[in-house]
């Protein structure tokens, strides 16, 4: 396939890169990620999930991890921001009897103090001290989250060196963040695995559903790096980064 080829290609790449909820299943087969991190996110859920708990899953996206774990919709509340994913979370939770409310993790929420038993939180922000009032003695604050060193080596293929958007993004910070709002972390643990992208098209979808990631990206402005992507997909077939995350698991003592 020549370059004209290549970049029309690109270009229908980026027109495609819409996102409803939190779903890559465009990319199915053209990229993986997280298929070896040490923990797994629902084992870790379900080891302290039970019908009778009162669960908020924050940041919640289109609700597609909360509904796969059969809570009873009755004892289950939950939150998201972005207003694309609430009006989603609105046709989709609240029919089931899912308490939703649209508001951002890391802003004061509209619940009650001690509300919940269990609170999530999957690649969202949060303010600990908020999921310390939230919690009832003896519960516990589960969360997976995105490090400040991720995907950096495809940020700088595409946009050359950039500050990080999120230094603070680690597990030393955030179980002293915990602490310091009356958690007490119970489990933690940090890992660095690979990304890969077996065809440009796909990494130019993901650079630009991550803004935050790829500030400014368009196929347009890193025309010349992309096909330098090519150039490294051609010789290796894949191009390669690494991915940063972290499990913190924590609970407000009785």
């Amino acid at each position: 396939m020549n370059e004209t080829e290549l970049y029309r290609q690109w270009l229908r790449e980026e027109d495609a890169a819409r996102m409803k909820g939190w779903d890559f299943s465009h990319l199915r087969g053209r990229y993986e990620e997280e298929q070896d991190l040490p923990w797994n996110y629902e084992q870790a859920v379900r080891t302290f999930l039970r019908p009778d708990k009162e669960l908020l899953d924050m940041d919640t996206g289109g609700g597609e991890f909360l509904l796969s774990l059969g809570h009873p919709c009755n004892k289950t509340s939950a939150t998201e921001g972005w207003p694309p994913n609430a009006d989603l979370c609105r046709h989709r939770l609240v029919p089931l009897g899912i308490r939703f409310q649209q508001a951002d993790g890391g802003d004061p929420l509209p619940f009650a103090d001690g509300a919940f038993d269990l609170i999530l939180n999957r690649h969202g922000s949060y303010d600990p001290a908020e999921v310390c009032r939230l919690l009832r003695p003896g519960g516990m604050f589960i969360t997976e989250q995105v490090g400040a060193q991720n995907d950096r080596e495809l940020v700088e293929l595409l946009l050359g060196e950039q500050p990080l958007p999120f230094p603070r993004q680690t597990l030393a910070c955030a179980a002293e963040e915990a602490q310091s709002a009356g958690l007490r972390v119970v489990r933690g643990e940090e890992a660095f695995r690979p990304i890969r992208f077996w065809d440009v098209g796909a990494l130019v979808w993901f650079a630009r559903v991550l803004p935050w990631e790829f500030p400014g990206f368009s196929v347009d402005a890193c025309r010349e790096r992309l096909c330098r992507a090519q150039e490294i997909l051609d010789r290796n077939g894949v191009i390669e980064g690494t991915i940063h995350r972290y499990l913190l698991v924590a609970q407000k003592d009785k």
